[in-house]
């Protein structure tokens, strides 16, 4: 078959030079199967009728070369700019960080019923709510849907929880609750104080019992198209029960167990059948000193290159192949059905 085009829609607004995004797509752009890669960011105002008001028409793309690299006014966004249709690429890689309206997904699908994307926009969305995790619940600690104020009330009544939001991201908005006590990061106020603020508020958390080994750290683990790339371990900062790299935590090098290579196993089916090529699985240590599942992240996957190098490995190379395989796989067997 032909070498397959690929457009990359991200946002390079909040990129570093840690961003994965870079790396990924210079070693797609070298795969020997691939024709061209260009980039559509939602940062640049010109593609607002796309990203923001939701008009299927040509976007603003910049072609990927070797000198596509992160620079902090953006730059390489910016070169060669030409506008192309959506509909002119094999297939869409959709690299844009949390969060993604459903507003935004339900335009992809709707607009582009026929297009390749990855991840899948009604994959990222169902997944992309805490409540999802309720399908491992038997990979997970103890768990409750937190609708209403007494649903809460109920659950903390049998140990130190966690509220997590369903569709925040980052660590934020996060609550640990212990008795009366309540913690949003470092602040500290009543569990009366809590209730009083949120009680005229739509409610809607996945409850979690707090485990007492949260220090032990949050291990990440990369998977593209089922296939384990790597893992690493964000330790919290002394003064913090969040493992979270963004608000201060470490990123260290670690390993996949047997437990959670078991429990990919069982995670992979269910994303795969939902077009998730490539996602995250978080893992902390339960009170019993097993990895138990306590989140999943099909959304701009990063720290691949970070893991690559602590392990030695080119990994990125890898993932690139893995990437390409499962695009062409997909085309092809579009194709035949078409014919």
């Amino acid at each position: 078959m032909q070498k397959p085009k690929l457009l990359v829609l991200t946002d390079h607004t909040n990129h570093s030079k840690e961003n994965s995004l870079y790396a990924l797509v210079q070693a797609m752009q070298r795969h020997p199967r691939c024709a061209q890669i260009d980039v559509a960011t939602r940062g640049d105002e010109l593609n607002d009728f796309f990203f923001k008001r939701h008009i299927a028409q040509g976007l603003f793309v910049s072609k990927v070369d070797e000198n596509f690299v992160f620079m902090p006014d953006g730059k390489s966004f910016k070169k060669n700019l030409r506008r192309e249709r959506l509909a002119t690429y094999d297939a869409v890689w959709l690299r844009m960080p949390p969060p993604l309206s459903e507003e935004f997904l339900g335009f992809l699908i709707n607009e582009f019923p026929n297009q390749l994307i990855i991840n899948d926009p009604s994959g990222i969305y169902e997944t992309g709510s805490k409540e999802f995790l309720m399908n491992f619940s038997e990979l997970c600690p103890p768990m409750m849907v937190c609708k209403s104020i007494e649903d809460i009330i109920e659950f903390k009544s049998r140990f130190p929880i966690v509220l997590k939001p369903f569709r925040e991201y980052g660590g934020r908005g996060i609550l640990r609750i212990d008795g009366d006590q309540v913690w949003e990061g470092k602040n500290e106020s009543t569990f009366g104080e809590f209730i009083s603020k949120i009680q005229d508020s739509n409610i809607e958390y996945l409850g979690v019992k707090f485990l007492k080994n949260v220090s032990q750290g949050d291990k990440r683990i990369v998977v593209v198209n089922g296939r384990i790339m790597g893992a690493s371990l964000r330790l919290p900062p002394t003064d913090s029960w969040l493992c979270n790299v963004a608000k201060g935590g470490s990123s260290n090098f670690a390993k996949a167990d047997s437990d959670e290579i078991d429990m990919i196993d069982k995670i992979n089916p269910k994303l795969a059948e939902m077009g998730i090529i490539m996602y995250g699985v978080d893992t902390l240590v339960d009170d019993d000193g097993n990895r138990v599942l306590s989140e999943l992240n099909t959304t701009s996957i990063g720290g691949l290159p970070q893991i690559a190098k602590l392990m030695g490995k080119p990994l990125v190379k890898e993932a690139a192949d893995l990437i390409w395989n499962y695009i062409i796989e997909k085309i092809q067997t579009k194709n035949a059905f078409t014919i």
